[in-house]
């Protein structure tokens, strides 16, 4: 099964050359957060520096054939690159901002932890053994049990917001550009250190049954996740409709990001290319494994009551269930929520649907809404302001208290060990009550309903005044 074996060469190059800490110490358990913990009251003058293995990259590219080759492909830009394109391709995320993100959350990350069924031929079994692995591979990091799961879904976002935070930013030398192929050699870390602990002990993980972690398809998988998934199932599901030029755009962003982190790129030529390859993902029966149950009953766990939305579990289950539907969440295990949280999410694609189509309809006011759009939980009204919705995203998700605290480099933090196996962790009620984005979601409804009802009632009104005048006319 094929993988990116240069990637995995210059891992090994740059282990050489700067070897990776031997005190490093899995982020997986309490004794991950107890360690950590005590490692913070040690104050900040006593850490180490972290390992940052793109710089390590960068300086040693001049000097080592293989880091050389690497840093030469990274830093090509292919033929099939339109920046322009690409641009717009980034403004398409922040236009559609608040249902892509929640795609992202629901469905692209919560929907992904699936297997599916074996249908007999060959290729077929391959495309299903290659779901049930991703979910296998997830859980010998340990980087999706509760006490790290969000922090594990807000260094994910970070990733994709550094690659469409500008055209620069995804340019060679940019923010986004390094975080590519930061992502591309922890990528090729994880697969060599789960290959290592199968040679040891084989029942660890199954690599006749599962194949490589994290090969070509992987990545295929996880690239048409981000990109198709979102464009013909995530957004649509939440009234969202993109244009062709637009589908266009952004998939030409994410082929180039999955050059750079090394995944094949002729599945994304075109759009119809990249829904046929998340078509023939999603064509057979889903299957959820036991881990599937666990990982996705311990990402609602994890954001459960946290800021800055303060979602409640029913809220959560719901969105999961809206966009992946019933059958699905029925065999992940997840609760069946009341109709009131059926209506909340009901609001909050009518907030969604207002808002981009909107502004959408109205270029002046789209390119506005991109540059200084913000808006408050608690209100439907919009109040512009000096900061770009870009800048917004990033608070929240990196430099905000509440968020990472400071941006990642995507260094080997969840590291798979024989011990190591995340598990079904129950951990009550979590987080704080408050309102937070259900309070806007149910002013959304009442007063979409509302805008309906008097919509209803007013053409009611014209039409029969028209009938009658029209049958005033006929009968004198």
């Amino acid at each position: 099964m094929s993988y990116d074996r240069l990637g995995e060469e210059a891992l090994d190059r740059l282990n050489i050359i700067s070897p990776p800490p031997r005190s490093a110490l899995p982020r997986n358990s309490n004794q991950y957060s107890q360690k950590e913990s005590e490692s913070g009251e040690m104050g900040e003058h006593n850490r180490s520096p972290k390992r940052d293995l793109y710089i390590i990259l960068r300086d040693n590219a001049e000097r080592d054939e293989v880091l050389g080759r690497l840093w030469a492909e990274v830093n090509t830009v292919p033929a099939w690159v339109d920046w322009e394109q690409i641009a717009r391709g980034q403004e398409v995320f922040y236009r559609y901002g608040g249902p892509a993100l929640t795609g992202l959350a629901y469905q692209s990350l919560l929907g992904g932890m699936v297997g599916f069924h074996d249908a007999g031929s060959q290729r077929i079994t391959d495309v299903m053994q290659g779901a049930n692995r991703v979910v296998e591979t997830l859980a010998r990091t340990g980087g999706f049990s509760t006490k790290v799961a969000r922090h594990r879904l807000f260094e994910t976002t970070q990733h994709i917001l550094q690659c469409t935070q500008s055209l620069e930013s995804i340019q060679p030398g940019g923010a986004g550009h390094a975080s590519s192929i930061r992502v591309r050699l922890l990528h090729a870390a994880v697969r060599q250190r789960i290959m290592k602990l199968a040679q040891q002990r084989p029942e660890y993980y199954n690599v006749e049954k599962l194949g490589i972690p994290i090969n070509d398809l992987d990545c295929i998988a996880t690239i048409g996740t981000f990109s198709a998934t979102l464009v013909w199932l995530s957004l649509p599901r939440q009234g969202i409709w993109l244009r062709e030029q637009e589908i266009l755009d952004y998939i030409a962003l994410f082929r180039y990001i999955g050059y750079l982190t090394g995944t094949p790129t002729h599945h994304f030529e075109t759009p119809a290319k990249a829904r046929a390859v998340m078509e023939s993902l999603l064509m057979n029966e889903i299957d959820p494994t036991d881990t599937s149950k666990i990982l996705a009953n311990n990402i609602i766990k994890c954001l459960q009551g946290q800021p800055p939305t303060y979602a409640s579990k029913e809220f959560l289950e719901v969105n999961s269930r809206w966009l992946n539907g019933n059958e699905l969440c029925d065999r992940l295990g997840l609760g069946r929520p009341g109709v009131y949280y059926w209506a909340l999410m009901a609001g909050q694609c009518l907030f969604f649907m207002a808002i981009c189509y909107s502004y959408r309809a109205v270029p002046y006011l789209d390119k506005r809404k991109i540059a200084v759009r913000s808006y408050s939980l608690g209100t439907l009204w919009l109040t512009n302001i000096s900061k770009a919705v870009r800048k917004i995203f990033w608070t929240i998700i990196v430099e905000g208290k509440h968020g990472l605290g400071e941006e990642t480099t995507f260094d080997f933090k969840y590291v798979p060990d024989l011990h190591i196996m995340t598990e079904m962790e129950d951990l009550g009620e979590t987080g704080i009550k408050q309102p937070g984005i259900e309070r806007r979601n149910l002013q959304a409804l009442v007063i979409g309903l509302g805008f309906f009802g008097v919509t209803a009632f007013v053409g009611f009104k014209i039409v029969s005044g028209l009938a009658r005048k029209l049958l005033g006319t006929v009968l004198y």
